[in-house]
């Protein structure tokens, strides 16, 4: 990285001469960040995978040159590993937890080496994914997937799960993980809708540097813009019941929409999200996150917290609200949750607290999992369905 202090800066791929010699950029021109990479056994390429426009995909570096090709473009392509003639990798997607695959070193015949999961996948339903594109904020083109109900019928109408991803430099990608899966939402009779926002990865580093400074801004529009084009575009899901759920950035864009966006939503679900941006950058144990993104620090730029800072628009609170919170937290403190909780419980507003005593920024315990499923749910059920 070439910023100092900033965790989402583009990672270049820089060549040095060992030891002691100099270096040469060797990505200048990729507009993508690199994640892991590795050498071909001929040290002519490196294999590189990275975010890429909703994808996580494997990438060919011609040393010489710095040229850049595609190997394996959809899904999350990860871990790559050159043996003879062939590339190992991890490969999962909205359809399938992680197996290992190989390629042929132009990324063509494909074989799946493993299929530890087939046992679980066979008793188990998808719903399909879509990617789809809409203008966003200033028109420009932003991307989002939609994950249709396991029981998908197109003459039916079911209500949507609107997920927004935390970071805010992330993204919610084509990919399977134990936490905010899509599927979750899918196999309980929702359309899950994913917007990957103006802050978000995979989409050139421009376009996740425009978030600095414009937390509530271009992300807010980008939401709004999305949910629309979603609905418009996909007649099968039911406007009029749309909850929204969000961890971490996502949590704090919960708090922002419930005083921005009151009337939107039948629930909200705020998973380690702050309520107030200025208070915040005290209790982190991740200061130079926030005195990057906001610019300074809330004695010398006390506007770059405050413009869209969610304590100052409470009074404007008025949808439903489940809070969730883990008193292990040094990212988001609890405080921050239970100070949510409490404004909500004044305000008169139906609201639920679910507090993990041993779990830190994420759920990770098997069992604590399983009752956050089922108590977030149990909180769209409540609102959404009859």
């Amino acid at each position: 990285m070439s910023r100092p202090g900033y965790e989402a800066d583009r990672f270049r791929v820089v060549l040095m001469d060992w030891p002691g010699g100099s270096t040469r950029v060797l990505t200048e021109s990729w507009d993508r960040s690199a994640s892991s990479i590795v050498w071909a056994a001929d040290g002519k390429t490196i294999y590189a995978d990275a975010n890429n426009v909703g994808q996580h995909s494997l990438f060919a570096i011609d040393v010489a040159t710095g040229k850049v090709r595609c190997l394996v473009e959809k899904g999350r392509v990860t871990s790559p590993q050159p043996t003879g003639d062939r590339i190992v990798c991890r490969i999962c997607h909205h359809q399938s937890p992680v197996e290992l695959y190989s390629f042929a070193r132009d990324g063509c015949d494909r074989r799946q080496l493993t299929n530890v999961n087939a046992d679980k996948l066979s008793i188990v339903r998808m719903g399909e994914s879509e990617q789809f594109s809409f203008p966003g904020w200033n028109d420009e083109t932003v991307y989002a997937y939609v994950v249709k109900p396991v029981d998908f019928d197109p003459e039916k109408k079911y209500p949507v799960a609107f997920l927004i991803h935390g970071g805010p430099q992330g993204s919610f990608g084509n990919d399977f993980h134990y936490r905010w899966n899509p599927q979750t939402y899918a196999g309980a009779g929702y359309a899950a809708v994913m917007v990957d926002f103006h802050g978000s990865t995979g989409y050139g580093q421009s376009f996740t540097d425009s978030i600095r400074g414009d937390w509530g801004g271009k992300p807010l529009v980008d939401l709004q813009k999305g949910l629309a084009a979603a609905l418009e575009r996909y007649p099968w899901m039911d406007g009029d019941r749309v909850s929204a759920l969000g961890a971490s950035f996502g949590g704090y864009m919960v708090n922002w929409i419930a005083g921005q966006w009151p009337d939107r939503f039948r629930c909200l679900v705020n998973h380690d999200g702050n309520l107030d941006e200025r208070m915040a950058y005290f209790d982190t144990e991740e200061l130079w996150f926030p005195e990057w993104d906001h610019q300074g620090t809330p004695w010398n730029n006390a506007e770059g917290y405050e413009k869209h800072n969610p304590i100052n628009h409470v009074d404007k609170w008025k949808t439903p609200m489940l809070v969730i919170h883990g008193a292990r937290d040094y990212r988001v403190v609890d405080t921050q949750g239970i100070s949510t909780f409490t404004a909500l419980q004044r305000l008169g507003i139906p609201s639920k607290m679910l507090y993990f005593p041993d779990e830190n920024h994420w759920v990770l315990k098997p069992r604590n999992s399983i009752q956050w499923h089922e108590t977030v749910i149990e909180w769209l059920d409540r609102w959404t369905k009859p």
